[in-house]
């Protein structure tokens, strides 16, 4: 049946047109929009997940820790620079590369990682004070003591990834 047809039934020209449509004109346009909205969809769809199988790699890490096996063992000397150490270790199975990573606190003052390789079980010893560094030893060069009570260590990767976090007791 073709004529208009309006929600409720109105035929007057009220505000209520607004919702009028005329039927011969808008089936064809309604098949018309439902297999474009089908088509844009699908092909939506198909290049999100072509993307995400090309560049989306299932074997990056994603979470706090994931895969570095690199953690942070503890804080000690806190609130007297001169013995105040971040210990981190490797205790995954492979050497990790920590060139580049950088050691946060909850203040915002950050420490980058030398050139430095960590073969797995070994040890690292960041010291809040000025010194040189050495291969088991390394300084942040601070003046004042970083760590407190209740504060957050957190160690990041190169792509700002957390890769460790400590919470000091």
């Amino acid at each position: 049946m073709i004529g208009w047809h309006c929600a409720a039934n109105v035929k007057t020209f009220s505000r209520s047109r607004i919702l009028c449509y005329h039927t011969a004109v808008t089936r064809r346009r309604l098949i018309l929009y439902l297999l474009l909205n089908v088509l844009v969809s699908a092909l939506v769809t198909g290049a999100i997940l072509f993307l995400h199988e090309r560049f989306g790699n299932e074997d990056c890490p994603s979470g706090v820790g994931a895969a570095s096996g690199v953690t942070i063992l503890g804080v000690s000397g806190m609130g007297e620079l001169s013995s105040e150490v971040i210990i981190l270790q490797n205790s995954g199975d492979a050497a990790v590369v920590l060139t580049g990573w950088v050691l946060r606190d909850s203040e915002g003052a950050a420490f980058t990682l030398p050139q430095l390789t960590l073969f797995p079980g070994g040890t690292v010893l960041v010291h809040s004070a000025a010194g040189e560094d050495t291969i088991a030893d390394l300084y942040w060069g601070s003046n004042s003591p970083l760590w407190t009570s209740g504060e957050l260590v957190v160690l990041y990767d190169t792509q700002n990834l957390a890769r460790a976090i400590y919470s000091i007791p």
